[in-house]
C-alpha cells in the first residue's frame, strides 16, 4: 500500500480512456455506481468527461488512487449542495479495479476525500451503498453512522432491485 499515490484527477484521454474502462468494470462485476449491465465504453467515457469538467468549474472533486502510474481506483467529492447546505459534502463513485481490491486503496480515498472536505469547510458528509453487495463494512471501519435503509431503490446493474443504505459522518 505504500505506494499507492492520490491525487485529484483531471481530463486528459488517457485518463477519461482509464476511468472509463473502471467503470465498465466495476458495472460488469456488478457494482452498483448508477450504470447498467453492459456499459458501453463510450457511456462510460462519456460520464467521466462530464464529471472531471463539473470538477474544473469547482463542483466536485474527483480523486484517483495510482499504483504507480496505473489507476487503481476514484471516488468523488461532491461539493455544489443547495445554499443552505454550504455545511456538507457528498462521496460519490467509491470505485476501486476488481484486481486491486483488500489492498487499502478504497480507504486511501475515502481519508483523501475527507481530508479536502475539511480544507472547504464541509463539517458533513453523506454517502449511500448498496445493500447488496455495497461498501458498508469500508463505511462503518472508516466511522460513518448508518442513518438508514430504503428498500428496492436501485437496480442491480445484471437486473433485480438492491436496496441503499444512507451513511453520515461528521469531519
Amino acid at each position: 500500500m505504500s505506494d499507492i499515490r492520490v491525487a485529484p484527477l483531471t481530463a486528459t484521454p488517457a485518463m477519461l480512456d482509464a476511468l472509463g474502462e473502471m467503470l465498465v468494470e466495476t458495472v460488469a462485476a456488478g457494482g452498483s455506481v448508477s450504470f447498467m449491465h453492459p456499459l458501453a465504453p463510450d457511456a462510460a467515457r462519456s460520464f467521466w468527461a462530464g464529471s472531471l469538467a463539473s470538477a474544473t468549474r469547482g463542483e466536485r472533486i474527483v480523486l484517483g488512487a495510482f499504483d504507480g502510474e496505473r489507476l487503481s481506483g476514484t471516488v468523488t467529492l461532491l461539493l455544489d449542495c443547495p445554499p443552505n447546505q454550504p455545511h456538507r459534502a457528498e462521496i460519490a463513485k467509491m470505485i476501486t479495479r476488481v484486481r486491486d481490491r483488500g489492498r487499502g486503496i478504497a480507504s486511501a480515498l475515502m481519508r483523501a476525500a475527507e481530508r479536502l472536505a475539511v480544507e472547504r469547510a464541509r463539517t458533513l458528509l453523506v454517502l449511500d451503498t448498496a445493500s447488496d453487495g455495497g461498501a458498508a463494512g469500508l463505511y462503518e471501519r472508516l466511522g460513518f453512522t448508518l442513518a438508514g435503509q430504503i428498500p428496492d431503490y436501485a437496480l442491480k446493474p445484471h437486473g433485480g432491485l438492491t436496496g441503499t443504505m444512507i451513511y453520515w459522518k461528521r469531519v
